[in-house]
C-alpha cells in the first residue's frame, strides 16, 4: 500500500515544514516535494498539522483492582486512544497473586491485548516482591520479551521498601532496563488515612488531604539518592502531580543525575475543588496521586517548558461513575482508584499548551510522542516523523472547536472529567503504520490489528538521558 499526504504543515521534534508526506508498506519514505511518484491513496491535508502519533506510557488497561475491573480492554481502550491521535501505548501490569513470576504477568497481559488492540503496545513489567529468582528472572523478560522498563510502587499492597527498591534499581540498571515508580510516601498515607477514618472524614475532598504533597515530594527524592547510589541507574517518576516534586527533579537533573519525569493532564487541568463536586461528583477524580491545589498548574507547565518533565501520559484507568465508583459514596478510601483520559490528551494538551502559547508545536510533539518513546525504547520506529519510521500520524484542524462531552467520546466510561471544556483545535485523522484508522471522530480501523513492540534496552539507540 502506497499512500501519499499532500499541502499539510509537518510538525516535527525539531522543525515544522510545508509539504507532502510519502508512505509505503507501513513506512515514511520521503518528507518534502513528492511529485510523480505512484500512490494507491492521496489525502489532502490542506489547512491541517500533521504530527507524529501519540505515545502514551502510561495506562492501565483491563486492570483488575481488587473487585473493580477497568472498563476499558485492550479493544476499547485503544481505538479511543487512536480516536484521540494516539498510536501507540505502553500499559502497566496489574499485580498479580503472592509470589508470582514475571513471566506469569507478561503472559496474561499477551493473552488480554492480542487480537484486540488496534495500535501497537508494549508493556512495563510490574515487580510486587523481589528476591534472587526475580532478579534473575529480569534478564529472560528483557531478552526475550523485549520489556525493558519494569515499575515499583512505594504504596499498595505490593510496595517495596528502599532495600528491596535499591536491589531493583541496581539489577535492571545493569540490564540496561529503567525502573518507573509510583512515588508516594506509605507511612504519611496510612498516618492520614486512619486519621480521617477514625474522625469519620470520609467524602472525596479526605482522598487528596490524606495523601499530602510533602508524600509525593519526600518519596521522589528517595528515590533519586537510591539512584544514585544504584550507580546512577536510570528512574522514570510517574504522574508527578506537586511543583514540590518536580523542584526536586529539576534540581537533580541540573546535577546530571539519571532521572526524568512524568506528569498527566488532570494535574494541569483539575484541581483538589473538584472533589467537593455536589451529589458525591467527587468520586469521579479518586485517583493517586490525587488532585492537587490550583497554584501547581502553572508552576508543572514551567517545569515542563524548560524540560524537567519530559513526558505527558494519561494513567488512564477508568471505572463507571454510575457504578464501581459508588463504592465510595460513604467512605472514600472504598472507592476504586483511577479515571479516564486515554482519547482527551492530545486534543487537551494541543488547545491549552499550543493553541495557548504555554509550549512551542516542536515541544508538543516532543512531551506527547518523542520524548517517550526514546525513554522507552520504542524511537526511531515510534516518535517522530523521520525516513524509516512507521508512518503513525495525527492530523490536527487548528480551526476545529470542539466541547468535549462524554457522550460523543469512546473511552467505554460513563463520564470524562473535562466535561464541557472548550478545546480549540481537534484530531480529524490517525493513521497507524499507514493505514487511516480514524477519521472525523470515527474509527474505521479493524479489532486486532495492532502488534506487540519488543522494545529497546537503555543502552541500544538514542536516548533523551542526560
Amino acid at each position: 500500500m502506497k499512500g501519499l499526504i499532500k499541502n499539510g504543515t509537518i510538525v516535527t521534534s525539531e522543525r515544522v515544514v510545508q509539504g507532502d508526506l510519502y508512505m509505503s508498506e507501513g513506512i515514511i519514505q520521503m518528507i518534502g516535494n513528492c511529485e510523480g511518484l505512484v500512490t494507491d491513496e492521496v489525502i489532502d491535508a490542506s489547512g491541517l498539522y500533521i504530527l507524529p502519533g501519540g505515545v502514551d506510557v502510561h495506562t492501565h488497561l483491563n486492570l483488575h483492582q481488587g473487585n473493580y475491573v477497568a472498563t476499558d480492554d485492550f479493544y476499547t481502550g485503544t481505538v479511543a486512544a487512536a480516536c484521540g491521535g494516539t498510536t501507540c501505548i505502553v500499559d502497566h501490569m496489574e499485580f498479580g497473586p503472592a509470589g508470582c513470576s514475571l513471566k506469569n504477568r507478561v503472559d496474561v497481559y499477551h493473552g488480554y491485548a492480542y487480537g484486540k488492540a488496534v495500535i501497537d503496545y508494549s508493556f512495563h513489567g510490574v515487580i510486587q516482591h523481589v528476591d534472587e529468582a526475580i532478579l534473575d528472572e529480569m534478564a529472560s523478560i528483557i531478552e526475550n520479551e523485549g520489556i525493558t522498563s519494569f515499575k515499583i510502587y512505594l504504596t499498595y499492597d505490593y510496595k517495596l521498601d528502599d532495600e528491596a527498591a535499591l536491589r531493583v534499581m541496581k539489577r535492571l540498571g545493569d540490564l540496561g532496563a529503567v525502573t518507573a515508580i509510583h512515588c508516594e510516601n506509605d507511612g504519611i498515607l496510612s498516618f492520614f488515612k486512619k486519621h480521617y477514618l477514625e474522625h469519620n472524614q470520609k467524602s472525596p475532598i479526605f482522598h487528596a488531604l490524606s495523601r499530602p504533597e510533602e508524600a509525593e515530594a519526600e518519596a521522589v527524592g528517595r528515590m533519586i539518592t537510591l539512584s544514585e547510589i544504584a550507580g546512577d541507574a536510570p528512574i522514570y517518576i510517574v504522574h508527578v502531580s506537586t511543583a514540590k516534586a518536580a523542584k526536586i527533579i529539576a534540581e537533580a537533573k541540573q546535577k546530571k543525575r539519571n532521572v526524568h519525569g512524568e506528569t498527566c493532564p488532570q494535574y494541569l487541568f483539575l484541581d483538589q475543588e473538584c472533589y467537593r463536586e455536589p451529589d458525591n461528583g467527587g468520586l469521579k477524580y479518586i485517583m493517586s496521586p490525587p488532585l492537587r491545589r490550583k497554584s501547581n498548574q502553572n508552576l508543572l507547565w514551567n517545569y515542563i517548558s524548560e524540560g524537567t518533565l519530559d513526558v505527558i501520559g494519561t494513567d488512564h484507568c477508568p471505572f463507571n461513575f454510575h457504578g464501581d465508583k459508588q463504592a465510595g459514596r460513604d467512605d472514600f478510601s472504598k472507592c476504586p482508584n483511577g479515571a479516564p483520559g486515554i482519547e482527551t490528551r492530545i486534543p487537551l494538551l494541543f488547545s491549552e499548551g499550543v493553541m495557548k502559547k504555554r509550549i512551542s508545536l516542536q515541544d508538543f510533539v516532543k512531551i506527547i510522542s518523542t520524548n517517550p518513546a526514546k525513554l522507552m525504547g520504542l524511537y526511531p520506529k515510534k516518535g517522530d516523523i523521520t525516513v524509516g519510521a512507521d508512518a503513525d500520524l495525527v492530523m490536527i484542524d487548528p480551526k476545529k472547536k470542539v466541547t468535549l462531552r462524554s457522550d460523543f467520546l469512546h473511552e467505554h466510561v460513563d463520564y470524562t472529567c473535562y466535561e464541557g471544556f472548550e478545546l480549540q483545535g481537534y484530531p480529524v485523522m490517525t493513521l497507524s503504520r499507514g493505514e487511516v484508522i480514524c477519521k472525523d471522530g470515527a474509527f474505521i480501523g479493524h479489532e486486532g490489528r495492532g502488534q506487540f513492540l519488543k522494545r529497546k534496552k537503555v543502552n541500544d539507540g538514542v536516548r533523551i538521558w542526560n
